[in-house]
């Protein structure tokens, strides 16, 4: 719309609509919670399938989906607590660096940071005068030092334990669901099957919240890798056998 347009607008009493709203590319929370739940129930699944097809009993099936379960879900929470706490160290290393630079060259610091926005457009001495402005303060010119350059901010690190836990929890939540039948006396691998293409199907649809594809898409995406998995290693277990396991 002009100005024209706008000031038309405005003095006829409509106020002109200039907002709009994007989802969370991120994912946020969904993400990796759903990841996780997705990745516990396709793995577990998978090796109850090939144990079951090596004509396992029902006492064995089920000890191998609940080794599994604690196993991969000790694996997920350690391996997500060593990566987030090696990037979070990383980054606090880096943002120290960056304070001392602050406090010892506060004059090159400025003069860097108005480079980065006339990078990004601004004419030279509207950049200048910004950076000037943001460098009176000591955190402020931290935040936005590391912003630009880092990517992150002092005080917005991820937590290593949140992590953890929350890897933890949603790789035990997907990787539980084929061994309910076992635990409830299921003697075939049916019931396990059901559950988990049930569970595949809704873990697929919830991850299209975040992208563009539809729902039915990325349930029937996920539900097919996930048969593909179990059946390849039904498939092992068979050509093994258990050997009167």
């Amino acid at each position: 719309m002009s100005d024209a347009g706008e000031m038309s607008g405005e003095k006829s009493g409509v106020r002109p609509e200039h907002h709009h709203q994007h989802r969370d590319v991120t994912g946020g929370w969904l993400r990796p919670a759903v990841f996780g739940a997705m990745d516990g129930l396709v793995s577990n699944f998978a090796l109850i399938a090939g144990v079951a097809g090596g004509q396992a009993s029902q006492k064995v099936v089920l000890l191998a989906g609940l080794a599994g379960l604690a196993a991969g879900a000790f694996s997920m929470a350690a391996g997500e607590y060593i990566s987030v706490a090696s990037q979070s160290e990383l980054a606090e290393a880096e943002i120290e660096v960056e304070r001392l630079e602050l406090a010892r060259h506060p004059a090159a610091e400025e003069r860097e940071l108005a480079e980065v926005f006339e990078a990004r457009g601004v004419d030279p001495e509207t950049a200048a005068e910004v950076a000037r402005q943001l460098s009176r303060d000591p955190d402020e010119a931290l935040e936005v030092h590391t912003r630009e350059e880092l990517g992150v901010a002092p005080g917005d690190l991820p937590s290593p334990v949140l992590a953890a836990g929350s890897s933890f929890l949603s790789f035990a939540i997907g990787a539980v669901l084929p061994v309910l039948p076992y635990l409830l006396g299921a003697t075939s691998l049916w019931p396990a099957a059901i559950i988990s293409a049930l569970g595949l199907f809704g873990a697929g649809a919830l991850v299209s919240q975040i992208t563009a594809r539809p729902w039915w898409f990325g349930g029937t995406r996920q539900l097919l890798f996930g048969a593909a998995a179990a059946g390849i290693t039904y498939a092992v277990g068979a050509l093994i056998g258990t050997n009167g396991l």
